[in-house]
């Protein structure tokens, strides 16, 4: 129960950026970004199209959650 609970708290908790963190992020979007334009560039516009735009998003997101909660 107490591996429970502490999971919860780092999970909803703000965790402040770190040093050297903000550099991943941006590494981090800036390839998600080259992605995003591959798929706007080569993916006809359909509902498919749209949402592998959010699951990249969705991605960014969790790649960055992954740095904020375990470094």
């Amino acid at each position: 129960m107490a591996e429970i609970n502490e999971q919860l708290e780092n999970n909803f908790t703000y965790h402040s950026p770190k040093e050297g963190q903000n550099e991943k992020y941006i590494a981090i979007r800036a390839k998600a970004k080259e992605l995003a334009y591959l798929i706007t560039e080569l993916c006809p516009k359909s509902r498919e199209q749209s949402i592998a735009m959010t699951e990249l998003e969705t991605s960014i997101f969790w790649a960055n959650a992954a740095i904020a909660r375990n470094e």
